[in-house]
């Protein structure tokens, strides 16, 4: 009895802490400079806690928007957008005073710079209570650069700036920080605003609005108001009876203008099918448009060459119906986007999937990509199998890449805490993907009853993920229990057709599962015409279980296709009933990389073209089982034909990678390799290794990587005469243990090394540290130290040293194309290793060296570089050298040129030999330079 008034007393504490409802009124001006708005602000609070209050505690976000040590700051520095880091004083935003004033009592608040703002209460104000406060202010607003919200050129964009109490806020009131992510700040009070603006000047809102300047009604998401110079699209649809605004931040060209009214309708009528209700007005401002759009159909835009993928219909019709579909969630009902996220972003994914199933059926992953790509009557495109994916594939295909990598999160991570392709990946198609699957098994119409149904429920109410998947699962009657578990981890669930016998007609498929986890299951039988008859199998316990499909001239059978259910091998799912390959997997060779076919073990040619001083042009076909998606185990065997020699050379290596989903380490990889090329005229050199390498763990939004590797290598190389007198090494082998860190993030860029090296002749450590400081926008200076010491130094001549100005190489691992040259242009090369001097000094190191350099920007493409070291060599006394000169940034970090002007040789430009002085990088690693330029892209 007791148990049963307790639970009573809390169930009314609940609801009447609910019911209860803030109201904000504001009377808003923009003031003269059009740069600030003075605001006039009465807030009725109830506390909403169990205890009584003795501060309200408001969320004063426009102070997000400063130069040092915001979480706002540290997210864009996080992808790659310094605007905010080196904005002006001037384009900052902030709040300028503050006044508060209750039960006849008036105060100033001097401290405006914190991202929560406190009034005291000279009472306590105890659970369920209300407070009514006045509050006076003014906000400096931002440039709309930053973040989208703000000073725009034609209209000025608010949301977040408004002083309000925070609608999740906990019991302690704790730090709440603006990150842009849209996250919920203040949903479910009463809000009305008056604006006073300059005459014609036009405001448009997601609230109701009463007349030109007056809105209001109750915030589901939060207030945004847009005061524009311009007029802005509106259309007043009606669907199904139902009376709904639309209201556009931004103009539409003609083409969207004559279309979109009947498009926005048949997309209004699609998501009130299977949600019930329609908010009674939207209003989509040009930031949320390009968040939502539908992602990957934008025509293709190369130099002077423009392949369009998707009609202008099909582009429009499917950008609207995503960003839509966004927008009605978030007007629909009220949820923590932080904790939440995948709730609304989900259910996008899922319209969305269930709209393509109705109107694009057909339609391409690239869409018209692969006809519209015509090359002299050639169609290239369309040998790729990323050609034949449908465009409902992608939702799967984006979380299994991010997989393969091993770079996936939990759904339930907090949004704050996603890499930018996991918002994507994995908040909304994951998410999405899954609840399409249980929409399958249950039946499409049941599912929809569902979710028309439980937000009819809860319209324009809050909404927590617990509940709803609480829900889901008595309307399943247990079967969508999964679900929890699967957001709560990074699941690495897969399923596996091991094999089949046939007997009376019926084919017994085998099925093993890596889990105990009752998840349904998706069976599909395939005919040589291309006829398919789906089954489904209820989950069970069972790790290996059996599941008979009549045999009915079945082809194949195929378990999840389509990617239908986020999977970690695809490539188990396939099983052939016919032919040589029954049972088995068939082998396709497949010209250039691409996306695997998981139904086949796939080698990928590709065509080679590289260049050395010795074997000149090499002509080669690279073999190997990796496409887009990075594989456990991989391979790659590349033979070359040599021009310069008429000899075969070449490269192969094995590599396996061990990727566990919650570890210290994000993956353990090991690998065997070999190659085969020259190194002089008429002299190749053989090279066997064996290594492995340790990748902790990291935080998906940082750029921060460690490493921990060892290396085996063994050398046979072919000598000269001269080479032999002077007893140089033919054979040799290097053992190297080595640790890396590295921090590629924007403003403040470090990379540290150390490694130790041995041979029988030799023992050495080195160690290695690179700072580059970006101190204003596109100007940079970097700051490099290099240490090297010989413990033991026994060798026979001087091919182990440490170089100065010039890498021996003799472990064949940079990309010199004169390996072995002493004159001419390919001895110009320069590689920022060991000394890392420009300027030729010509010696080398046996006994220690350290150097310190030093590039700074200079104007535009022009940098100053100089370099300064102490070395020693054995028997000889320590020297001091130094260099500076001036680098020509061509490709940064790709391309570079260095001019020699003074160093301890003398003014270099006054040397005869000038020419030959000048030095410059090449980097030929083509995958080197794509992972540079998609930093900030995870």
């Amino acid at each position: 009895m007791k148990r049963l008034f307790c639970v009573l007393v809390s169930f009314s504490f609940n609801f009447w802490a609910v019911a209860q409802q803030d109201s904000i009124r504001l009377n808003v001006k923009l003031n003269d400079d059009q740069k600030s708005i003075s605001v006039e602000q009465t807030l009725v609070y109830h506390n909403p806690h169990r205890k009584s209050l003795n501060q309200i505690k408001l969320l004063n976000w426009v102070s997000a928007y400063q130069k040092r040590k915001t979480p706002l700051l540290k997210r864009k520095i996080e992808d790659r957008k310094n605007d905010l880091y080196f904005a002006k004083d001037e384009q900052l935003g902030k709040l300028e005073s503050l006044q508060y004033s209750y039960n006849n009592t008036t105060s100033e608040i001097l401290n405006t710079k914190q991202e929560k703002i406190f009034v005291p209460l000279s009472e306590a104000l105890k659970p369920g209570e209300s407070v009514t406060i006045n509050l006076k202010y003014k906000i400096k607003l931002p440039d709309a650069r930053f973040t989208g919200y703000g000073i725009n050129v034609n209209h000025i964009l608010l949301k977040y700036f408004f002083l309000v109490p925070e609608t999740f806020e906990d019991e302690s009131q704790s730090n709440s920080f603006y990150r842009d992510t849209e996250e919920t700040a203040n949903a479910g009070s009463f809000w009305r605003v008056n604006f006073e603006i300059p005459k014609n000047w036009k405001i448009y809102s997601n609230l109701i609005q009463n007349n030109d300047f007056e809105f209001e009604g109750k915030s589901i998401n939060d207030p945004e108001f847009q005061i524009s110079k311009e007029i802005y699209p509106e259309f007043s649809l009606t669907v199904d009876g139902q009376n709904v605004k639309v209201d556009l931040g931004y103009q539409t060209n003609e083409y969207q203008r004559q279309i979109l009214s009947s498009v926005l309708t048949n997309h209004l009528k699609f998501i009130k099918s299977r949600t019930g209700n329609l908010p009674e007005k939207l209003f989509i401002t040009d930031k949320f448009m390009k968040k939502e759009e539908f992602i990957g159909i934008d025509d293709i835009k190369f130099w002077k060459f423009k392949f369009q993928m998707f009609t202008d219909y099909e582009k429009t019709d499917l950008d609207y119906f995503s960003t839509i579909s966004k927008k009605v969630m978030d007007e629909y009902f009220i949820s923590n986007k932080t904790k939440d996220h995948w709730l609304k972003n989900g259910l996008k994914s899922y319209l969305e999937i269930q709209y393509l199933k109705q109107n694009y059926p057909n339609h391409k992953l690239i869409g018209n990509l692969a006809d519209n790509a015509n090359i002299f009557g050639i169609k290239p495109l369309k040998i790729f199998h990323a050609s034949k994916l449908k465009l409902n594939e992608r939702y799967g295909l984006a979380y299994h890449y991010i997989y393969t990598q091993n770079l996936d999160q939990k759904i339930d991570t907090p949004f704050y805490e996603l890499s930018n392709f996991n918002t994507t990946a994995i908040s909304q198609f994951e998410t999405g993907s899954l609840l399409n699957y249980l929409s399958e098994y249950q039946g499409n119409e049941s599912f929809d009853y569902f979710l028309k149904q439980y937000f009819s429920e809860h319209y324009q109410s809050e909404v927590v993920g617990d509940d709803f998947l609480s829900n889901l699962e008595n309307h399943s009657n247990g079967k969508s229990a999964f679900l929890k578990k699967m957001m709560a981890e990074k699941h690495r669930l897969n399923f596996n057709l091991k094999s089949f016998d046939e007997a009376d007609n019926d084919y017994f498929v085998k099925i093993h599962k890596n889990n105990s986890e009752i998840i349904p299951l998706k069976i599909e039988t395939e005919k040589k015409s291309g006829e398919k008859t789906t089954f489904w199998k209820d989950g069970n316990l069972q790790k290996n279980d059996t599941i008979s499909v009549p045999e009915n001239q079945t082809n194949k059978i195929v378990l999840n296709d389509d990617y239908i259910f986020p999977e970690a091998n695809f490539r188990d799912n396939y099983l052939y009933t016919k032919g040589i390959f029954s049972n088995m997997k068939k082998i396709r060779f497949k010209l250039i990389k691409d996306i695997q076919n998981p139904e086949y073990n796939e080698i990928f040619i590709t065509p080679r073209l590289t260049f050395n001083a010795y074997d000149k042009v090499l002509f080669g076909m690279n073999f190997k089982n990796q496409g887009i998606f990075d594989q456990k185990f991989n391979y790659s065997a590349t033979p070359y034909y040599s021009s310069g020699t008429g000899k075969l050379t070449g490269s192969a290596g094995l590599g396996y990678s061990i990727l566990p989903p919650d570890s210290f380490f994000r993956s353990w990889n090991f690998g065997v390799s070999g190659s085969y090329f020259h190194y002089d005229n008429d002299l190749a050199y053989k090279k066997f290794g064996a290594s492995t390498s340790l990748n902790f763990n990291k935080n998906p939004r940082s750029a921060i990587g460690r490493t921990l590797y060892l290396g085996y290598n063994y050398y046979e190389r072919d000598l000269s005469p001269l080479m032999i007198a002077n007893n140089d090494y033919s054979k040799y082998n290097l053992w190297n243990l080595g640790y890396a860190y590295s921090d590629n993030r924007m403003i403040h860029e470090q990379y540290i090394s150390g490694n130790v090296q041995w041979m029988e002749d030799f023992q050495k450590i080195s160690a290695e540290a690179f700072y580059r400081w970006e101190f204003a926008k596109d100007k940079k200076i970097s700051f490099r130290w290099f240490a090297g010491y010989f413990v033991k130094n026994e060798t026979k001549n001087a091919l182990f040293n440490y170089g100065i100005s010039r890498v021996s190489n003799y472990s064949f691992s940079y990309g010199l194309l004169g390996q072995s040259a002493t004159s001419g242009i390919l001895s110009q090369q320069f590689i920022l290793a060991e000394g890392g001097f420009k300027s030729y000094f010509n010696t080398s190191v046996n006994q220690f060296i350290t150097s310190f350099n030093v590039d700074s920007h200079l104007w535009k493409w022009f940098n100053l570089y100089a370099d300064a070291g102490v070395y020693k060599n054995k028997n000889h006394s320590a020297k001091f050298i130094w260099d500076s000169g001036v680098k020509v940034k061509v490709i940064p970090d790709f391309l570079e040129v260095y001019f020699p002007i003074a160093s301890s040789l003398g003014f270099e430009p006054g040397f005869k030999d000038y020419g030959y002085r000048i030095r410059y990088t090449l980097v030929l690693n083509l995958g080197a330079l794509i992972n540079n330029l998609r930093r900030g892209v995870f």
